[in-house]
């Protein structure tokens, strides 16, 4: 009677965990969390690339805005690999939404039409 307690018991607790795991969805890694970045710094320039070539940036001054803003991204990206390479999690997440923040910024400006 006490080992088919036990049994049952061990079969709930797998299950809940099982079950848990399964919403939890994939957790990345400090590399796989700047190869994101890198693609959304990436993004962005492709971005600024089309509006600039296509001559729809709203102005030289916002132009060299967002280049600043790209450029300070990929340096940021460059720090968080380097974060990451020496295992400090932390500081990969604080550097990577430094990044987003400037890819953001970068996408807006580069949206912003002449008038």
């Amino acid at each position: 009677m006490i080992h088919n307690k036990m049994l049952y018991r061990g079969i709930v607790l797998i299950a809940l965990l099982g079950a848990s795991s399964l919403h939890a969805g994939p957790i990345e890694s400090p590399t796989q969390i700047v190869h994101s970045a890198n693609h959304e710094v990436d993004q962005a320039w492709e971005i600024y690339h089309r509006a600039a070539l296509g001559g729809t940036v709203a102005s030289p001054a916002l132009q060299a805005d967002i280049e600043q803003h790209l450029h300070e991204a990929r340096t940021l990206v460059t720090q968080a690999q380097e974060a990451a390479d020496q295992g400090d999690e932390r500081q990969v997440e604080d550097l990577v939404k430094q990044v987003r923040f400037h890819t953001a910024q970068a996408i807006e400006g580069s949206k912003e039409q002449k008038k």
